[in-house]
């Protein structure tokens, strides 16, 4: 009985959600999680409580896509509310950085110059340094791994907790 309503089922949901890969979504869903209570109702009554299933399932994506909107709102208010440090500071961060940068293979300095400090794209630096746009990727990230190992050695605990003061060892 609910094969033979399927259609009927389906332009329902589509114009409960707009969408019909999410209607055909939402009614396969319904099947699948109320197919063990199909045998405890009665045949006349089948369809008006499966009806009432996929208008449950409608309103519960509603509801799921209007939290998942308001944290996404959330989180665009939050970087927005994200403050630069002072230039100053910055500054002082990218010299220190830059220092221990320096301490590195000669080739994972040069990847970290050009795409984290010049702001490269990774495809424009491969093509520049004769390397396929993978091996730069592999390279800048090898290289990113080697500066954080030289920072957290370099700054101890500062490295994790975000320490402003840099008043490191200078290398």
């Amino acid at each position: 009985m609910l094969v033979e309503n399927h259609r009927a089922f389906l332009r329902f949901l589509e114009q409960r959600v707009g969408d019909r890969a999410v209607a055909e979504d939402l009614l396969q869903e319904a099947f699948t999680r109320n197919l063990d209570r199909l045998s405890e109702m009665p045949d006349e009554g089948l369809v008006p409580w499966f009806y009432r299933v996929l208008r449950n399932a409608a309103i519960d994506r509603h509801r799921r896509k209007g939290v998942e909107e308001r944290a996404l709102a959330a989180f665009a208010q939050e970087l927005v509310d994200v403050t630069q440090p002072p230039d100053d500071l910055h500054r002082e961060i990218c010299a220190c950085v830059g220092r221990l940068a320096r301490t590195l293979k000669p080739q994972y300095a040069q990847v970290l110059q050009a795409v984290d400090v010049e702001d490269t794209p990774v495809k424009a630096f491969a093509e520049s340094a004769g390397l396929t746009p993978s091996n730069a990727g592999v390279r800048l990230f090898r290289a990113r791994v080697a500066l954080r190992r030289q920072v957290a050695a370099s700054c101890g605990t500062c490295a994790e907790h975000g320490c402003v003061d840099c008043s490191c060892a200078k290398h």
